[in-house]
């Protein structure tokens, strides 16, 4: 028996006992408690929630704040009008002058201020990461209050691709100074739908 199978055999036959795992009880929070929270926390990492009561609230607010000549890709059907629509090319590299992209998240967590969303809205997975301004979607009524409940939503679905996103990108790396849109997006801004 070599030197490698011998501390195999010891860390084997030194195995701590099993234990069950420990129930895990959420107290379920209002609705108006869970927003406020992730209105919060999204604030506390850079990020902008804006609560919208129609998709025509969306538009004006995003026809507003970013003019004309800039490149808006969005992937939602309710803003494909007055936007760029959804159909991306098939290389990613001509995605490098999107200057917003504006995408349905599934749906947010309060603890964190992040929005989870799947390559399915995403059109290109490099689209929410590869633009300088990153819009997201989320119905109000979709904020779960931490990220175990989140978990529990995604449960055993299937996605090529997930991921949560929270904030614009960052970086503290040099002297220790907070830096928004680094290496992604520069603004992150959610819209809570109330419709």
């Amino acid at each position: 028996m070599n030197s490698r199978e011998k501390i195999l055999e010891r860390i084997q036959k030194n195995q701590p006992p099993s234990s069950a795992l420990p129930e895990l009880k959420n107290e379920p929070s209002e609705s108006s408690q869970s927003i406020q929270k992730f209105v919060r926390s999204l604030g506390n990492i850079g990020g902008t929630s804006i609560d919208a009561m129609s998709w025509n609230e969306i538009d004006s607010h995003l026809r507003e704040r970013f003019p004309q000549s800039t490149r808006r890709v969005s992937l939602i059907p309710q803003l494909r009008s007055s936007h760029e629509n959804g159909d991306l090319e098939k290389d990613p590299r001509m995605l490098e002058n999107v200057t917003v992209s504006i995408l349905a998240g599934h749906f947010a967590v309060a603890e964190n201020g992040a929005v989870w969303i799947t390559e399915e809205n995403m059109g290109d997975r490099v689209l929410p990461f590869i633009c300088e301004h990153l819009v997201l979607v989320v119905h109000a009524s979709k904020v779960c209050e931490s990220m175990q409940d989140a978990y529990e939503l995604l449960g055993s679905s299937n996605h090529s691709f997930g991921t949560f996103i929270a904030g614009p990108s960052k970086t503290a790396d040099i002297e220790q100074s907070l830096v928004l849109g680094a290496h992604g997006p520069k603004t992150l801004t959610v819209f809570l739908l109330h419709a």
